[in-house]
């Protein structure tokens, strides 16, 4: 799929989707992820491009071809579930059962009710059910059309915590059986963790990357990609190499900071010293250095710091360093730990930034 357009919402991206995979679109608001969906769905006719599902072309620019809505076979599960408020969940689902003989819709939706554990509430409308209910039929509605893939918009975002956990393990058990391809947009890049076989960051209507989401979120492509993930540490330093291994190394604050040979993923950039980079490390691979006795992960990239700042939510102490760079370094860990080491702002600490999860990126345009 190709689609590009100038405007309201700009697109110029190129998404391939494999059959039987869960395929998360991850962005902020206005990012255009909707409007990808509604292309699809045929709701929306971009400038130009070309659409593409299972060998059969739905729009081609080029061509002038725009098949409607109606003619193409998908699967559309709304942010607001937009079932038929008069009509019981059974009824709409034989609303879209409208390929088979009439004296078959009843039974089938009902298959598809138990399908997605609703059996025995067919007769109910769409009042009488909770928001987790309403969205299973939505699904089950979708379903039924028997789609060549299946898009789901903020599917989860209209119910509530509990239920949405609930919701997850359910569609995480329904697409072991379903064959066709799933695009899930979502602004939470937690449910795309849970959930996608595979992610797309998309900022201002392009794609910047594409992968496995823990690759993505391990590897980000550049600093725009890691801050659209949630990274904080984004620091900038310099390329350089140990005077006595020659080994890679990244200059910052007055320190030689090591990286594990290969998490680079094969590029060559602190082959240059002297280049200007960017370099990030995840708040989960800052090391804490405890007062009552050091661990072997203390040895790894040493920084000395003044705790600047310290918030307590639930049992995770969220902490930010001041080691005299441009920016502090922020980490969490467990309260008790925060306790046990009598942390508060002001106090001095010191970390490790671990050697494994330093990932180097192109340096951030001025």
């Amino acid at each position: 799929m190709r689609l590009f357009q100038a405007g309201p919402i700009p697109l110029d991206l190129s998404l391939e989707l494999a059959s039987g995979q869960v395929h998360a679109l991850v962005g902020p608001s206005g990012s255009g992820k909707t409007t990808i969906l509604r292309s699809i769905a045929g709701l929306h006719r971009p400038d130009s491009g070309r659409i593409e599902v299972g060998g059969d072309v739905w729009f081609d620019s080029e061509r002038s071809l725009h098949r409607p809505p109606e003619t193409r076979s998908i699967g559309l599960v709304f942010q607001s579930f937009a079932l038929f408020p008069h009509m019981t969940a059974s009824r709409n689902i034989e609303a879209a059962l409208g390929h088979l003989p009439r004296n078959q819709r009843r039974a089938r939706a009902n298959e598809y009710l138990e399908r997605v554990h609703l059996g025995g509430l067919g007769n109910r409308r769409p009042a009488q059910l909770s928001g987790g209910q309403q969205q299973r039929v939505a699904v089950a509605r979708a379903l039924a059309r028997n789609p060549r893939i299946l898009l789901l918009d903020e599917p989860f975002s209209a119910v509530d915590q509990v239920t949405r956990q609930r919701l997850y393990r359910e569609l995480a058990d329904l697409r072991q059986t379903l064959a066709m391809p799933v695009l899930f947009v979502t602004h939470d890049l937690r449910e795309a963790m849970m959930l996608a076989d595979r992610m797309t960051v998309i900022h201002r209507g392009r794609s910047l990357q594409t992968g496995p989401p823990m690759e993505l979120v391990r590897r980000p492509a550049d600093v725009t990609v890691a801050r659209l993930l949630g990274h904080r540490n984004i620091f900038h330093g310099v390329a350089a190499r140990d005077p006595a291994t020659d080994a890679p190394r990244i200059a910052w604050n007055g320190l030689l900071l090591e990286i594990a040979p290969g998490n680079n993923d094969g590029r060559t950039r602190l082959a240059e010293p002297g280049r200007p980079i960017s370099w990030l490390v995840p708040q989960s691979s800052v090391l804490l250095h405890r007062r009552d006795r050091p661990s072997l992960g203390e040895r790894e990239n040493p920084v000395n710091g003044r705790i600047e700042g310290l918030t307590m939510l639930g049992d995770e102490a969220h902490i930010t360093l001041d080691v005299g760079a441009a920016q502090p370094i922020a980490f969490m860990i467990g309260a008790h730990a925060a306790r046990r080491n009598d942390l508060r702002t002001g106090a001095d600490a010191r970390v490790s930034l671990l050697a494994d999860s330093l990932h180097i990126m192109e340096a951030a345009s001025s």
